[in-house]
């Protein structure tokens, strides 16, 4: 059974105005809510497979799009649709999104379970940490809290043009191959016209860090949590995430 998601948008405490789109239950009452987030260069409408084969019919399922990428892009400027992204202010707009969710539809944050992907899990594992919500549980899928860049040196090499030249963005190498073994997920993804190649070298460098720290102080997490880790992943390390689940 597809279900049909309600486009919506919230503002953001700067003025960003973030879309999102929220999937009713089918029958009953609200009473639970999952709130996704997906992997970098996306946007929630890649999410719809998750809404569906999860199949809990009951349950509300709400996915953003995370400042800067699908519909809360400018199509004009292609840019956010107000202040540009920085690590904290993402981890800060995923605050104010799961209590918007909270206040706009009546759940509990303990009612409330969180799920991201890649990029998505580093957001959600980091505002978990530092912000210590009393949502019912997360699910990190893949979290990208090492990416593999492919290039010897290429983070401290990213990290002196960055001080030299400030920020700049450099295009994705990863391909929907690399993501899914799934010949029509590949195929969609490579006709998206949503999909934002290009990532700033400041939440590059930011993602690193963060997830650095996050990993070192994991044992400060005290929300139950499940990590999914891939078999074989051409885009980000297992090392780092294993270290993670070992300190929870």
């Amino acid at each position: 059974l597809m279900r049909t998601a309600e486009e919506r948008y919230f503002a953001t405490s700067d003025g960003t105005r973030l879309f999102y789109r929220y999937w009713p239950p089918i029958g009953g009452h609200l009473s639970q809510a999952v709130v996704l987030f997906h992997r970098g260069h996306e946007h929630s409408g890649r999410l719809q497979h998750i809404v569906d084969e999860l199949d809990l019919r009951s349950t509300a399922m709400f996915a953003w799009d995370a400042r800067g990428h699908g519909g809360s892009v400018d199509p004009l400027t292609e840019q956010a649709k107000s202040n540009p992204a920085t690590m904290g202010t993402l981890v800060k707009d995923v605050d104010e999104f799961v209590h918007h969710v909270s206040s706009e539809f009546g759940f509990a944050l303990t009612d409330i379970a969180v799920l991201g992907q890649s990029v998505g899990s580093v957001l959600v594992a980091t505002w978990v940490h530092d912000y210590a919500p009393p949502v019912r549980c997360m699910i990190l899928a893949s979290p990208a809290f090492s990416v593999k860049l492919y290039v010897p040196f290429a983070r401290p090499a990213l990290g002196l043009v960055h001080g030299v030249f400030g920020n700049f963005h450099v295009n994705s190498y990863v391909k929907p191959s690399a993501l899914t073994h799934d010949p029509e997920r590949i195929a969609s993804y490579a006709a998206d016209p949503l999909i934002r190649r290009p990532i700033s070298a400041n939440i590059l460098l930011a993602l690193y860090s963060t997830a650095d720290r996050i990993i070192e102080d994991a044992q400060a997490i005290q929300t139950p949590t499940q990590v999914l880790i891939s078999g074989a992943d051409f885009v980000v390390r297992h090392r780092p995430q294993h270290q993670f689940f070992d300190r929870l």
